[in-house]
């Protein structure tokens, strides 16, 4: 285990990721252009695909961070059965989740480390659902697009915020530190569908100061003690196959939960494959 992750576990979580939303939202002219240029010239940042390409002209860090692409820089698949990636980033794992007795809803995290999908998605009952199914685990690093999209249509349940750490979720802490995705703070999204139920989780990390969604704004902070649920079936929010649901503040994980039976992980994609927004992530069984 390296240095920095032994750290993570001694380290104040939200006192750091309170101060660097606080740095991320300052319209210092000098902070502001100081930050940029470092994450840009550290993780090579290709500013070309915003919208707004002229670093200057974001008020501030998170405006930066939060960048919107260009109309085509990103399109989703054309086959009308492609469930569809949902942010640039790396695949941390992805596969099947376990229905088998001794490995019933356990979610593969890395080497010698896994989660259930109730701790998951704090939810035991909610679990069931995708015991068997599909799940997919994508990191976005701070070079990535960060804003989440939507696989595919679907009506918005309920949300069920998670209040946790904020453990690092680099390759080193997730080879290392148990159960960190079920570990660390998180708002669960669940989702109607045509072809039943989908989850989709937004994992906190350090230094993130926020996770906001297109329906209800900022979600994470402020950090919370006790589990949230917000109920929406009554408001008839329906997001579209590639439309935004969310955004991260600063850079983190999505994971996707799907139902047993319904599709099929588009072959090529394996433990730290680059991928894009849109492209296909998987396709719709018949």
């Amino acid at each position: 285990m390296s240095l920095l992750t032994k750290l993570t576990y001694v380290l104040p979580h939200r006192a750091l990721s309170t101060l660097v939303r606080r740095l991320a939202y300052s319209d210092s002219p000098k902070l502001k252009a100081w930050l940029i240029d470092a994450v840009t010239r550290r993780f090579g940042v290709d500013l070309d695909e915003a919208v707004q390409s002229d670093p200057a002209a974001y008020p501030t860090f998170n405006a930066f961070f939060t960048r919107a692409l260009k109309p085509g820089i990103r399109l989703p698949d054309p086959d009308p059965r492609a469930l569809l990636m949902p942010a640039d980033g790396r695949i941390s794992q992805c596969g099947t989740i376990g229905h088998l007795e001794d490995e019933r809803g356990r979610i593969f995290q890395a080497k010698g480390q896994s989660f259930t999908a109730a701790e998951l998605l704090g939810d035991e009952a909610a679990a069931e659902a995708f015991h068997g199914g599909l799940f997919a685990t994508v990191y976005l690093s701070p070079k990535d697009y960060h804003r989440v999209h939507m696989p595919w249509t679907g009506r918005l349940r309920e949300t069920v915020h998670v209040p946790g750490r904020l453990f690092s979720v680099g390759p080193a802490a997730v080879q290392h530190v148990p159960r960190l995705f079920a570990r660390n703070e998180r708002l669960v999204c669940h989702f109607d569908t045509d072809f039943g139920p989908m989850a989709l989780v937004m994992v906190g990390a350090l230094f993130v100061s926020g996770v906001e969604t297109v329906w209800s704004g900022e979600e994470i902070p402020a950090y919370g003690d006790t589990v949230t649920v917000k109920d929406y079936r009554g408001e008839d929010i329906t997001l579209e196959r590639f439309e935004e649901m969310a955004r991260f503040n600063y850079g983190s994980t999505v994971v996707v939960l799907l139902p047993p039976g319904v599709a099929e992980l588009a072959p090529e994609l394996s433990a730290e494959w680059a991928v894009k927004l849109g492209q296909r992530l998987a396709t719709l069984r018949s």
